[in-house]
């Protein structure tokens, strides 16, 4: 082991030796190198002649760069042209958190990790699973979950998805959830929660986030230890009174010392910028200080270091800017109404009795989603090709449920949505 992963160990086992054991033996064993050629970079800096930097530089000392690509772009080139940290930029990763606060008032005087910028939510995920995954070893999730979590943590880890189901009686089935923590006695547990969640597009209630947050604190007070990722990609988006508002990282992190919260987030949904490619991972834990959180920072750092060197300088300056701007927030309610406008579309359309023969939604009041489950005797796949045929309408099949991204379908457009989703089962149907 090299010594520099040796002494992130030692400060992680001082300060809470259950964060070192969820640790993956690929986490126990990264570390983000502050020697070698960085460490003599960072000495470097700031002298009259630099020779150590892996980029060009202009006469002038700005960043070398073709006039055919800065011309388009309205940034200081070193706001864009420079390698970003590996950690991310210092000014987003502190600007993001203190928008967490503010996302999360009950978070308030809850000492987090600073955000260590991913390249958006997969890649968090997948540091996530180097960091805490070891191959033959479970993730637990849903039963209606995202499908990249088999590429990200499957394929690419070993671990392998053990899932619960995620309804009963039209909410939350807390009871699964808990009987799926209970199984395989006291020990390690991999946890995913994913709300608003794909593809489902459903947050629980108040009350049931309550219940959820108690199930985790019995497992962990009967010695379990818990590692617990929160995939916030849609969060914000609910569009319904009593449902849970803030993420449910804000009871987790602080919870109990045997469960880490791992916040996975970022502006992709939020900000409606797919492209960017931004995302952050945040640590917290009931105990957790600046030493502690530093390690993981550090851990984390050197895995994505190893893994694709740093996340684009460009995407970090544009969205700072943008938090900055004095009409963002205005900016961001526009869209939100824009989004709930479509989705009481959906519930408006759904109204139509007639498409209980054919079809039911699933419980759905937030994110991009909503899926409807077939009825007996109609294949999915079948009506699908259907609709993209005969109807020119897209959907998802995920094994005869059918899943609706009215996030990318004008409300105007949502009755003959609906109206070719049942005209196309009715031929279908066997």
């Amino acid at each position: 082991m090299n010594p520099q992963a040796a002494e992130l160990n030692q400060i992680i086992q001082e300060k809470n030796p259950v964060v070192f054991e969820l640790l993956s033996e690929r986490g126990k064993n990264i570390f983000f190198p502050k020697k070698g050629i960085l460490g003599q970079t960072a000495d470097a800096k700031g002298t009259k002649i630099n020779a150590t930097i892996g980029a060009a530089i202009e006469d002038d000392g700005s960043p070398m760069r073709l006039e055919a690509i800065a011309s388009k772009i309205n940034l200081d080139p070193s706001l864009v042209f420079p390698y970003a940290p590996s950690f991310g930029r210092p000014d987003i990763r502190a600007k993001w958190k203190s928008m967490m606060y503010e996302k999360n008032p009950s978070m308030a005087g809850k000492e987090l990790s600073l955000p260590i910028v991913t390249n958006a939510l997969t890649h968090g995920i997948s540091m996530a699973g180097y960091m805490f995954l070891d191959e033959g070893e479970k993730f637990i999730v849903s039963d209606l979950f995202w499908g990249n979590y088999n590429l990200t943590l499957t394929n690419a880890f070993g671990a392998t998805a053990d899932k619960f189901n995620l309804f009963k009686n039209g909410g939350f089935d807390t009871e699964a959830f808990r009987s799926k923590l209970e199984e395989g006695g006291i020990g390690k547990k991999v946890v995913i929660l994913n709300f608003p969640n794909n593809p489902s597009g459903y947050t629980p209630t108040v009350e049931e986030s309550k219940a959820i947050v108690q199930v985790i604190r019995e497992s962990a007070e009967k010695g379990n230890k818990l590692v617990i990722m929160t995939d916030d990609a849609y969060f914000g988006l609910v569009f319904e009174e009593g449902i849970a508002q803030e993420s449910i990282f804000a009871d987790l992190c602080d919870l109990h010392t045997n469960v880490l919260a791992v916040k996975i987030d970022g502006p992709t949904k939020e900000d409606y910028v797919w492209g960017f490619r931004v995302g952050f991972i945040t640590y917290g834990i009931k105990g957790g200080d600046a030493a502690l959180y530093s390690a993981l920072e550090n851990k984390t750092a050197g895995a994505i270091r190893g893994n694709i060197s740093n996340s684009a300088n460009i995407s970090q300056s544009l969205l700072l800017q943008a938090f900055s701007n004095p009409e963002y927030h205005q900016q961001k309610q526009a869209k939100y109404n824009i989004m709930k406008e479509r989705y009481e579309a959906v519930k408006e359309a759904l109204k139509e009795e007639k498409y209980s023969t054919y079809f039911m939604a699933l419980p759905y009041n937030s994110g991009y989603f909503m899926c409807v489950k077939l009825a007996e005797g109609i294949d999915g796949e079948e009506l699908r090709h259907l609709l993209i045929s005969k109807y020119s309408i897209g959907i998802i099949n995920l094994s005869n449920i059918i899943r609706v991204a009215f996030a990318a379908v004008a409300a105007k457009d949502m009755k003959a949505l609906f109206e070719g989703i049942y005209n196309a089962c009715k031929e279908c149907k066997k």
